[in-house]
């Protein structure tokens, strides 16, 4: 019987930076300044801000000010950053069975740094073409 190993964090945020990188400019460096962080689950606190009570609903989460309102003026408090939480992703991923889990990881990265940017439908389409 052939063992398997689950993705570990260190490949879930290979996936991610990876499509960092496919971006278009000017976003691909705007995007590299947001940290990328992985976790199994989100963590408690956040599940109880966003009053979600499974944390395998969550798939990724954007934390800081996006860049539509930020000024000059803010006096950062910490990073940007993108949480991608991956027992979740890979839970998503074996129950759609119809991407692979590149596709999925970038689906929610692309999708967090549309929070980040202020990104429109059709930014995001442009980008993403996820229902394509």
């Amino acid at each position: 019987m052939p063992t398997r190993i689950a993705p570990t964090a260190d490949d879930i945020h290979a996936l991610a930076i990876a499509t960092v990188n496919a971006l278009p400019q000017p976003m691909r460096d705007l995007a590299r300044a947001v940290v990328i962080r992985v976790e199994d689950l989100a963590p408690d606190t956040i599940l109880d801000q966003m009053q979600i009570d499974d944390p395998f609903a969550l798939t990724g989460l954007y934390e800081g000010i996006p860049l539509t309102e930020k000024s000059n003026m803010d006096q950062p408090m910490q990073p940007d950053a993108v949480w991608l939480f991956r027992r979740a992703i890979l839970d998503e991923w074996g129950a759609r069975g119809n991407v692979t889990l590149a596709e999925l990881v970038a689906h929610v990265t692309v999708h967090e740094f549309a929070h980040h940017f202020g990104w429109s439908d059709d930014d995001i389409a442009a980008v993403d073409r996820w229902w394509d």
